[in-house]
């Protein structure tokens, strides 16, 4: 029985022996790159807005209306955005406590039927982001504060983060059936 910690490296994902699906591959990790030091620098961004709101409201007794509003549309876009990443690691929470106890080929199908329903879930999930991006964009929605910034952004971050979340389990899921063995 394991204790779910394994020190060490991560392991490094499967590469697709399909051509097709090793170029998704290929491209969803450049792309994932790139949205991770993207959703580092908005971290970054994140922290200094929220010091300068504390800063100012306490300093200077200048109220900041937008503050909130950037920082959570800024926190929405790190946690979509960065989610395929972590996927592609396997670094979203799961519960292991029967791969310890299923025989191998058994645990190989438990895997690949998680894949699978996980990609369904996020399809869907991305299906509904996409739609509440248009309505939002087609009728002008905004914030009910004075700020208003318009609800099409933490919308359509939300709409490409699990749209990529989506894709990247799709790949998962084809290496996987397609490969005949694929990570762990």
């Amino acid at each position: 029985m394991s204790d779910g910690f394994k020190p060490g490296p991560a392991q490094a994902p499967a590469v697709p022996g399909n051509p097709l699906i090793a170029g998704l591959f290929q491209l969803l990790g450049k792309l994932n790159k790139f949205l991770l030091a993207l959703s580092m620098l908005a971290l970054v961004l994140t922290t200094l807005v929220l010091t300068y709101s504390v800063a100012a409201r306490y300093f200077f007794k200048v109220p900041t209306d937008w503050q909130d509003e950037a920082s959570v549309f800024m926190l929405v876009g790190v946690i979509f955005l960065c989610s395929a990443h972590v996927q592609s690691s396997r670094g979203h929470i799961g519960i292991e406590a029967l791969s310890s106890l299923l025989p191998r080929a058994v645990n190989a199908v438990r895997l690949f039927l998680v894949d699978a329903v996980s990609f369904l879930f996020c399809a869907f999930f991305s299906w509904k982001s996409w739609t509440l991006f248009h309505e939002a964009l087609r009728d002008g929605q905004t914030t009910t504060s004075a700020f208003a910034p318009p609800l099409w952004i933490p919308y359509g971050m939300m709409a490409f983060g699990m749209t990529l979340l989506a894709l990247q389990l799709l790949v998962q899921t084809l290496t996987r059936a397609t490969n005949g063995k694929a990570e762990p």
